[in-house]
């Protein structure tokens, strides 16, 4: 009796077996692969401001200091964004006619603020405060990536639930010289004390630092 079925039809019923464990593991676990993504999270993606302001020049080529911009990083939950008059203290002196700046006369002139667009974001339900952070010895890099190289400023790091986690559950390697928080250059060095004397220094307790109204009060 010959064969209903042929060679072809095994291989094909193969093939649709095959493709449907595809499917349907890109289904149950696509979603969750893509929340981790860059494009999800945001992170290594340049946001599109008024003025393409440079961190590289004005950071690691000037030698500006994150303060001089962001004023209340040390005192506030938000580091703040620098007024127009700051940015004219050097520039109604240079580049005064560059057209590139051309948003920051009008800005003085108009009395109407540049709206900068925020490139590390937040929810709105996760609280996050600077001034606590350097104050014990986080660094602007360690979660900003390496602000000084950037020429156009992107966001450095996923900023996802996870990763703030594993810095609370173990900040040690994170921590540095108080002096040294804002400069984007810093490296750890046979002087440099230890995170473990560090987290001693600074009086940071990790019991609790992972409860859930440590962020989301």
């Amino acid at each position: 009796m010959p064969a209903i079925l042929g060679p072809r039809a095994n291989l094909a019923a193969k093939f649709v077996l095959c493709a449907g464990a595809v499917g349907a593991a890109l289904l149950l676990f696509g979603p969750w692969g893509l929340t981790r993504t860059d494009y999800a999270t945001g992170a290594n993606f340049v946001r599109p401001q008024p003025v393409p302001f440079s961190h590289k020049h004005h950071v690691s080529g000037l030698g500006l200091d994150c303060r001089y911009c962001h004023t209340s990083v040390e005192t506030a939950a938000t580091a703040g964004y620098p007024p127009t008059h700051v940015c004219m203290t050097c520039h109604s002196q240079i580049w005064t006619n560059a057209g590139v700046l051309a948003p920051v006369r009008n800005s003085l002139a108009s009395g109407v603020p540049l709206r900068w667009t925020r490139v590390n974001r937040l929810p709105d339900y996760v609280f996050f405060d600077h001034s606590i952070h350097v104050a014990k010895g986080v660094g602007c890099t360690t979660c900003h990536g390496p602000i000084g190289d950037m020429p156009l400023t992107w966001q450095g790091a996923s900023l996802q639930m996870k990763w703030c986690l594993d810095c609370h559950r173990d900040p040690a390697p994170n921590l540095r010289p108080r002096d040294q928080v804002f400069n984007p250059d810093w490296h750890r060095t046979a002087d440099t004390p230890s995170g473990d004397a560090l987290l001693a220094e600074y009086k940071i307790h990790l019991t609790g630092l992972t409860d859930c109204s440590v962020c989301h009060r």
